[in-house]
């Protein structure tokens, strides 16, 4: 079951969420169980508040305090270097979330990592700095810049996050074992109400420590089997839209 709560006062539920979850080791949660763990902590009958639901899996998503986090969907991952990718429908799916956002009027916020590096693909005078046309933002939507995995370190987000009072978070991006991955973890370590779109993020080929390479698919399933339930729940971009139109 897929619930949306509008409501000005939903993120003082939203950050109860995950404890209400753990609590009762809910795998499918009905809308009576919502509605009443929403008014215990809440103080509200949610019975007036537009409620959109599907048979999936338990879930709450805040519908008004949210923000798409759209991390390093930039040309440098252009370059053959990088090897072979999987998931190459990322950037439209990327791109069908963002069409959405805008048509609703929610947040979005781009993450755009930068090297310090002249020789990096990541350097800002080099063309791979840039975000690709596809997925690229408009005037008014928020670029933060980052150094490092975590688009929490170095920068403002969790600042700008919590002055907005935003404590749901949508994150896409590039690529999942790294930046999409140490940033989904600092989101949920931060508390925040954490969404990984699955086939909204990709990742390459890589080699371990003992020479042994595990294919683009390996790498990135992988990466989202450690971070399912721990520190976000996983989602198609299917779901999503499914759920909010």
């Amino acid at each position: 079951m897929f619930t949306f709560f509008e409501h000005p006062q939903s993120t003082r539920f939203i950050v109860k969420e995950k404890e209400v979850l753990s609590a009762f080791k809910i795998g499918f949660v009905s809308p009576s169980f919502i509605n009443d763990a929403y008014k215990h902590f809440v103080g509200v009958n949610p019975e007036s508040e537009r409620l959109l639901s599907t048979s999936e899996r338990g879930i709450i998503l805040d519908i008004k305090n949210n923000a798409l986090i759209i991390i390093d969907v930039q040309k440098a991952f252009d370059d053959k270097k990088w090897g072979e990718r999987n998931n190459l429908i990322a950037e439209d799916n990327i791109r069908k979330l963002l069409t959405l956002w805008r048509k609703k009027g929610w947040q979005v916020i781009y993450i755009q990592h930068m090297s310090d590096n002249p020789s990096s693909v990541f350097h800002p005078k080099n063309e791979g700095f840039a975000i690709k046309e596809l997925v690229e933002p408009i005037e008014e939507e928020i670029i933060i810049t980052k150094k490092v995995n975590s688009s929490f370190i170095g920068t403002n987000l969790e600042e700008f996050l919590l002055l907005n009072d935003i404590r749901t978070l949508i994150i896409t991006g590039l690529t999942t074992p790294h930046c999409v991955s140490t940033t989904t973890r600092m989101s949920g370590n931060l508390g925040f109400n954490t969404y990984l779109i699955s086939d909204a993020t990709a990742a390459f080929g890589m080699t371990d420590h003992n020479d042994n390479y595990y294919d683009a698919d390996t790498i990135h399933d992988t990466s989202l089997a450690t971070l399912n339930e721990e520190f976000a729940t996983i989602l198609t971009t299917e779901q999503l839209i499914n759920v909010i139109e």
